[in-house]
């Protein structure tokens, strides 16, 4: 039997949603061990007063939490 955490993170990107996705996960994999599912919440763009956009991705990550674990993800690394 399996037990998983699931957190959400915002990956940003000016080049469209697959490169925010990409991103997020990327970042994330750096403080999270044995990530398994990235589902997409959540998509917008922000249009800046230049006209440039940027586009964001909000996903819900779930990982695999090992028993006897006990601080929190270090969500300010995210």
């Amino acid at each position: 039997m399996s037990v998983y955490r699931v957190i959400e993170v915002i990956g940003t990107s000016d080049s469209g949603w697959d490169a925010a996705t990409k991103e997020a996960i990327r970042v994330a994999r750096t403080s999270l061990r044995d990530l398994r599912v990235a589902e997409v919440v959540e998509q917008d763009v922000h249009v800046e007063s230049s006209g440039e956009l940027t586009f964001r991705v909000k996903l819900a990550l779930s990982f695999k939490y090992e028993e006897g674990e006990a601080p929190e993800p270090d969500h300010e690394r995210l």
